[in-house]
């Protein structure tokens, strides 16, 4: 049997994550939403924790801005690349480690907690939970806390409507429809309420839920597809008006749960 390691390494040995969000329109709206939201709760100076970095997209443009950066990567390859794209930067420092264990990290450290990736590998719930009390664990009484999350209904729109439905159902829903997550899925979707729920008995106050990257994802393998320059500006700024809409949120491929860590009373 593969570790849920071995079997997200492999994976991610296979393509090209340092390009991802910069060659398709849905990864460019992804990183443009997530970029506007984590902009509202940083700034030059703030101390930012990154897990699940992959190659250092989000990382690496933060330091650049002037904000003290330590990235965490499960997948070494990726974080080769991340160490090389970062080479000459002296406020970020990356390690290899898991989103659910954080303990060479202190209580209460960093501004800003961003687990932007590893949300989406995490099957069995004592996993899920480790990833989210270390993420609050680590972060300053009043920070900002940022999880990425997959839709369930989204990666059936963007992935099966090719003659393999049927295969997608079986693989992400039981035969009385409860949403199914095991590590051979790779990518692992929730309903967003299901989500949401993760984090009733947490320490922490819900901010919002808002999705990134919209329907783009599906709708771009089209081969009438087109987006130019301009309209996608013009569109980026469109979904970011409207990302947090509850009846937009399920068909949107990837999404973020922003909380702040409760202060003690």
């Amino acid at each position: 049997m593969s570790t849920r390691k071995e079997i997200v390494s492999s994976f991610y040995n296979q393509i090209d994550e340092d390009g991802r969000l910069g060659k398709t329109r849905h990864g460019q709206l992804e990183y443009h939403t997530t970029m506007a939201y984590i902009h509202r709760y940083a700034h030059e100076g703030s101390k930012i924790l990154e897990v699940g970095a992959g190659t250092g997209r989000y990382s690496v443009a933060l330091a650049k801005e002037g904000m003290d950066v330590t990235a965490v990567e499960l997948v070494e390859g990726n974080l080769a690349v991340l160490k090389e794209n970062s080479r000459g930067i002296p406020n970020i420092r990356s390690f290899q480690g898991d989103a659910a264990d954080l303990s060479r990290f202190d209580d209460s450290v960093f501004d800003l907690t961003l687990l932007l990736g590893p949300m989406y590998h995490l099957y069995e719930p004592d996993e899920v939970n480790n990833a989210i009390d270390e993420a609050i664990r680590v972060t300053k009484p009043g920070g900002v806390i940022m999880f990425a999350f997959i839709s369930v209904f989204a990666i059936m729109y963007a992935n099966y409507f090719y003659g393999n439905w049927k295969r997608g159902q079986a693989e992400n829903f039981s035969d009385d429809y409860k949403i199914k997550h095991f590590k051979e899925q790779l990518f692992t979707g929730y309903d967003v309420a299901e989500f949401e729920a993760l984090f009733r008995e947490k320490p922490v106050e819900w901010i919002t839920t808002a999705g990134v990257d919209g329907l783009l994802e599906p709708i771009e393998k089209r081969q009438d597809f087109y987006l130019s320059d301009e309209d996608f500006d013009a569109l980026a700024e469109w979904y970011l008006a409207f990302s947090e809409k509850r009846e937009l949120l399920g068909s949107t491929n990837h999404l973020l749960y922003i909380c702040s860590k409760r202060k003690k009373s």
